[in-house]
């Protein structure tokens, strides 16, 4: 099977990463905000069928595609990545695929919110099918504890470790109200029992955010204080028992990944967190990845190619 190589494109379209960050500055220059966006679209991409830019499929008549699942409702971004395509395919026409497009993006998202950057090996291909099914089935749930969120990342090639580097991602965005509400509502919705794993004082300023379980009005700061900027915050918060999603107060469950919070949490290793997460973002961007002829080169990312 062909690998993916760091210079992939040096022939045929050796300015790639320069056409992409060039794009990309403009975007975060513009809308610090999609920073975290960004970056969640390659990871609910590569959780699903792997990094094959499944998650940019517009649904087709009766067939629903993962972008319409309902974890993947409050995705943002889609236009940004259609606007770096086209600058590529202006470019290097039929070149670059949209996989490669969405992991270079993440990279950009990373750096540009003054996190950590890694080398970003290509050669990907864009699939030619999307369910939303499978989403609904494959992707980690925000309510998820540390065994089902560990046994959905080993099917995917990442380990524990990689888990709870990867959970650091929530030091950028926001989150919907329904995304959490069951933890400050209890799961009838009607003021039962607060979770016990949650902070009450904290709970109790998201309680004024977020009126019921179905308010899609307001958004949370998963990293409050810092959602636009990579950090270790987000370790921090975790750590007081302020994380916003069940699966991030899972990690306090857990000796492994509670161990790895409370390190990162002190603020004496953010080059190795740093290290670890180009690390796990590398890896992932590896899942079950198709190359050589398998797949296509989508000219337009939301759809796949017209074969006459």
């Amino acid at each position: 099977m062909a690998q993916l190589d760091t210079a992939f494109y040096s022939q045929t379209c050796p300015k790639v990463e320069e056409i992409v960050r060039e794009e990309m500055v403009r975007i975060i220059s513009a809308a610090p905000s999609l920073a975290g966006p960004l970056l969640r679209l390659h990871f609910h991409d590569c959780f699903v069928r792997g990094c094959d830019a499944s998650v940019l499929l517009d649904s087709t008549a009766g067939k629903p595609a993962e972008r319409d699942a309902k974890p993947n409702k409050s995705l943002r971004g889609f236009g940004s990545v259609e606007r770096v395509k086209a600058k590529l395919e202006a470019a290097c026409p039929g070149t670059v695929s949209c996989a490669d497009v969405l992991a270079l993006m993440a990279r950009d998202a990373v750096v540009l919110a003054k996190g950590p950057t890694w080398q970003v090996a290509l050669g990907r291909r864009d699939g030619v099918a999307s369910s939303a099914t499978e989403a609904s089935d494959e992707l980690p749930p925000s309510f998820g504890d540390v065994p089902l969120l560990s046994k959905i990342f080993a099917s995917k090639g990442l380990d524990l470790k990689d888990l709870v580097v990867l959970s650091g991602a929530h030091t950028l965005g926001t989150a919907h109200c329904p995304s959490y509400a069951d933890r400050l509502y209890g799961s009838t919705g009607n003021g039962g029992v607060v979770d016990p794993s949650l902070d009450s004082e904290y709970a109790e300023k998201l309680r004024m955010k977020c009126k019921s379980v179905d308010d899609w009005s307001m958004l949370s700061e998963m990293d409050p204080g810092s959602y636009k900027t990579f950090d270790t915050s987000y370790y921090r918060h975790v750590a007081k028992r302020r994380g916003l999603f069940r699966s991030d107060a899972a990690l306090l469950t857990d000796d492994t990944t509670r161990d790895y919070v409370q390190r990162v949490a002190t603020g004496m290793f953010d080059d190795a967190f740093f290290r670890d997460f180009a690390q796990s973002m590398a890896k992932m961007g590896n899942v079950s990845v198709l190359t050589g002829v398998e797949g296509e080169i989508r000219s337009k990312c939301y759809v796949v190619n017209r074969t006459t």
